[in-house]
């Protein structure tokens, strides 16, 4: 199964920038697991400044409605979601949802709410 997302982490220590791939997920499900309470999102350090969740192209492009696949990006404290507007879109009904549920990991709540 193809990736659908990559999770990036952002670090600054000592003066110096630091970058890091270090999940790939494949199902919306998957990036829901991550986030949840006892997910991997909790085992994030506290020196993480910045998340970046990029959506990949999706395998077949919709080409009835082409603005679904324009890129885009949704800043939520130090996550950023960039990809097709669609999926963003999609994703930040369902972090709505998730939150209103208390599905989502307080580690995963900070970080989206960093800054306000």
């Amino acid at each position: 199964m193809k990736p659908i997302l990559t999770v990036e982490f952002s670090a600054n220590a000592a003066g110096r920038d630091f970058n890091e791939e270090s999940v790939t997920i494949h199902t919306p499900e998957e990036l829901f697991q991550f986030v949840a309470p006892g997910g991997g999102c909790e085992k994030i350090p506290d020196e993480v400044s910045e998340i970046q969740f990029t959506f990949l192209p999706p395998e077949h492009p919709n080409t009835i409605n082409t603005i679904a696949d324009r890129p885009a990006t949704l800043s939520l404290g130090m996550a950023y979601f960039s990809g097709p507007l669609s999926e963003i879109v999609e994703t930040s009904q369902q972090i709505l949802d998730k939150a209103g549920r208390g599905e989502l990991s307080l580690a995963f709540i900070e970080a989206i709410s960093a800054g306000s």
